[in-house]
């Protein structure tokens, strides 16, 4: 199993997407990069890169308008000082057990029709939260998009999650809490530099309704919209994403998914010094 980080400039089709979806013009990428680095040595509270390849990842999800890329930046730090005992200095290694152990959160090695990253969370049987906690869980997302966002393909393009819930019991959702919710959907929401295009709901059953509670009153209208509810009805998920690139898991038309976290672990360990470089950015210590 292969598992590429695509860190290449975006091809020729994905440059004129940029532009059509995210005015991404020469004129605007020039003027938005200078005025966000005028903008963050204005501010004296935040500590980010200035480099041109690390403001466009701030510029991108907000179309090129830069007091709306510092506001990014501000809730990202925000987000970080706030939640300092699940993410200071994380780094992929500091969960290598549950990456190798767990196949609770798994990346699919192919892109989606869209050439959008799909990231799979297995929220049912899969998951026992005596061994993987949910707190564990949020620290594999953080760490994932702190890599998915060094692909430009994916900084345009976007990212689909899958959320299966086959098997859920009683056991998974105690392992869950409001706490918990309320900050996976702000950093969701507002502290992911990420383009979260759609979120699938699958094979849940009845019981998912009282974790459907738990996170109901954090989601804003932007995400509701973005969010579909799929039971064990294939077909309609299948309208979102076609069959041709999803696996047989889902009834489509590729392999089954034979690959977990164990799999591409060696390569987020790769990407550990650029993720030590990201643990240095946020709120000025003074």
């Amino acid at each position: 199993m292969s598992f590429e980080v695509y860190i290449h400039p975006p091809r020729p089709e994905f440059k004129a997407l940029a532009e059509k979806e995210l005015r991404e013009t020469e004129e605007n990428v020039k003027n938005g990069i200078e005025a966000l680095r005028k903008l963050l040595q204005e501010e004296p509270n935040l500590y980010f890169s200035t480099d041109d390849d690390f403001l466009i990842i701030f510029l991108r999800p907000c179309k090129f308008y830069p007091k709306s890329a510092l506001e990014l930046m501000r809730r990202v730090a925000e987000f970080k000082e706030k939640n300092a005992a699940l993410l200071h200095n994380l780094v992929p290694s500091d969960e290598k057990d549950a990456f190798l152990n767990s196949n609770v959160v798994n990346v699919f090695t192919h892109r989606d029709h869209k050439n959008r990253r799909i990231l799979l969370v297995n929220c049912g049987k899969l998951w026992d939260p005596s061994t993987v906690s949910a707190d564990q869980i949020f620290r594999f997302f953080y760490i994932i998009q702190e890599i998915a966002v060094q692909e430009p393909e994916t900084q345009i393009c976007g990212t689909v999650v899958i959320m299966d819930f086959d098997g859920l019991s009683m056991k998974q959702v105690m392992g869950l809490s409001p706490s918990f919710s309320m900050r996976l959907l702000t950093f969701i929401q507002d502290a992911m530099p990420l383009r979260l295009k759609e979120v699938h709901i699958v094979k849940q059953p009845f019981l998912f309704n009282m974790v459907w509670q738990m996170f109901k009153p954090f989601v804003k209208e932007k995400l509701k919209k973005r969010m579909f509810f799929h039971g064990s009805k294939m077909s309609s998920l299948h309208a979102h994403i076609p069959p041709s690139h999803l696996p047989k898991n889902y009834d489509g038309e590729m392999p089954a998914i034979d690959y977990t976290s164990a799999d591409w672990y060696p390569t987020l360990v790769t990407f550990e010094p650029k993720i030590q470089e990201w643990n240095t950015y946020g709120i000025r210590q003074k």
